[in-house]
């Protein structure tokens, strides 16, 4: 994980007045459509700490740049990779070849994966430069990259999940609603057993127990 080891001190630090705010766990949007810019859907189902937010828009940008017609849980995993690596790393004890082993549960190339890399770390310290190598975009309407990609049906099952595992909630119009953070998610993709992504992310060495006790009984609740 050498790469990785230059990525130090990386994450959303907590706002004034915060002090048991776990860093980065501020909220962000209410479900899919307004974390990435667009109209509140009828019905809100949870919120999204703004680390899963930004990891979400990652994904879909990885779902973009393949032309996708949906965000995938691949593309989530290797958006909540890319952009939280730190804090999430503690649930693989063994590190020597997770990060080979994720480009394959995620099928992203390694020539994507670190392009994707730098590309959110030059937007992270706000560089101006772009990456020396530029993924070439797919040739298709250029009023695509406006529209919001949609969930995949797997994906919405997956979230539906971690809305059972959130132990936190918030109130939006009179109703409780959890808030789903990174680590809900990726335990929910641990425990479908019925899916090959969560076989092979057991399979990669995932401590699950540790895991579990992290989405489940948070140090800090991800709302102050």
């Amino acid at each position: 994980m050498e790469f990785f080891g230059r990525r130090n001190g990386k994450g959303t630090p907590a706002g004034p007045g915060s002090p048991g705010r776990r860093k980065g766990d501020k909220l962000a949007g209410l479900g899919a459509q307004q974390s990435r810019g667009g109209a509140l859907p009828a019905s809100v189902a949870h919120r999204l700490t703004k680390d899963l937010a930004r990891a979400e828009s990652l994904a879909a940008m990885l779902a973009h740049s393949r032309a996708a017609s949906a965000v995938e849980v691949a593309d989530l995993l290797a958006g909540m990779y890319i952009y939280d690596w730190e804090r999430l790393s503690k649930y693989w004890p063994q590190q020597d070849d997770i990060e080979e082993y994720l480009q394959q549960i995620c099928r992203i190339s390694p020539q994507r994966w670190h392009y994707w890399i730098e590309f959110y770390d030059q937007q992270r310290r706000g560089d101006e430069k772009p990456p020396k190598w530029q993924w070439p975009r797919p040739a298709k309407n250029p009023d695509a990259d406006a529209k919001p990609l949609a969930r995949s049906s797997e994906l919405k099952a997956l979230l539906k999940s971690a809305e059972e595992i959130a132990p936190a909630h918030d109130v939006h119009d009179g109703r409780s609603i959890p808030i789903l953070t990174c680590e809900c998610v990726l335990l929910a993709i641990a425990k479908r057993t019925d899916s090959e992504i969560g076989h092979r992310l057991v399979a990669s060495g995932l401590n699950v127990g540790e895991l579990e006790q992290a989405a489940r009984n948070p140090r800090h609740a991800p709302l102050h």
